[in-house]
């Protein structure tokens, strides 16, 4: 696989006029050993329908095409997305017929925007200021993601990954957890980047499980917020707007068999399901 280098991407960058922005959070991977590594903990099968989100000048794409049968890229820059199928097809053109290109933001793409077969694996380097929302997005949209590898800042990381009672556990942590089981999958230098970012990266791998039963997602993700929102106050406190009052808020937490005053890091998503039933979600 000719896959690109330093030169390459500077190369690229300058034909297409592209200058790397914050705004669109474009940190270009240009190191050929962290692609490989990333498509290999990936673990696709020949048959995974990859999506990758931000593909940029395509660095991750080249090595992604070789390890499943498809890979939809969704990337918001246009002058970048016109742009993929000719590196594809130049360095890969064994490949290109596996290369569909969707200029989309993917924070409000739809599954119907998508191509079928719908995707069945998520991997991607997310830019730092949407990470959360757009997995979070995707894994609700895209029921048929069931797994995925996804980097990010190493802050996001760890806050993806925590569990209760993790002083970094919060509100991306339950929710991630209602859709998937998350794993920290490796750490990622800011030298194999162009530019090179002021922070640290990680990358985060999930499994979809299962959403817990006795409350909707909405409804749930309601309480998670609530009880976030004023993380050092107790639960009784945090919940009283949610809830109408503090007394509700403590008779429903009695009734989810919660302590009223422990603190929402302690709780884990299975707890918030029981909170949200308890007050009247179904």
């Amino acid at each position: 696989m000719n896959l690109l280098g330093p030169g390459d991407i500077r190369q690229l960058a300058a034909a297409l006029g592209i200058r790397p922005t914050k705004t669109l959070g474009q940190n270009f991977v240009v190191d050929g050993n962290t692609v490989r590594r990333i498509a290999a903990a990936a673990s696709l099968r020949p048959d995974d329908v990859a999506l990758e989100v931000g593909p940029g000048l395509g660095s991750l794409t080249l090595a992604l095409l070789p390890a499943c049968s498809r890979v939809y890229a969704v990337e918001i820059d246009p002058v970048l997305a016109g742009a993929l199928p000719a590196t594809v097809g130049a360095r890969a053109p064994e490949l290109a017929d596996r290369l569909t290109v969707v200029t989309a933001d993917a924070l409000r793409i739809r599954a119907d925007e998508l191509p079928n077969p719908a995707p069945t694996a998520l991997v991607a380097n997310l830019p730092y200021n949407v990470a959360v929302p757009v997995v979070l997005h995707l894994l609700a949209e895209l029921p048929s993601l069931r797994h995925g590898l996804v980097m990010v800042q190493a802050e996001v990381a760890d806050r993806l990954t925590a569990g209760p009672g993790s002083r970094v556990y919060g509100s991306p942590s339950v929710k991630l957890a209602w859709h998937a089981s998350g794993r920290r999958a490796g750490a990622v230098p800011r030298t194999v980047f162009w530019p090179a970012p002021n922070v640290d990266s990680k990358l985060v791998g999930f499994t979809r499980r299962d959403p817990p039963r006795g409350a909707e997602r909405a409804e749930v993700f309601a309480v998670v917020d609530a009880a976030f929102a004023q993380r050092r106050k107790t639960l009784r406190a945090a919940l009283a707007r949610w809830a109408g009052s503090a007394r509700l808020a403590e008779e429903i937490l009695r009734t989810a068999g919660v302590d009223p005053g422990a603190r929402g890091e302690a709780l884990a998503v299975e707890q918030f399901v029981a909170i949200a039933a308890a007050g009247g979600g179904e």
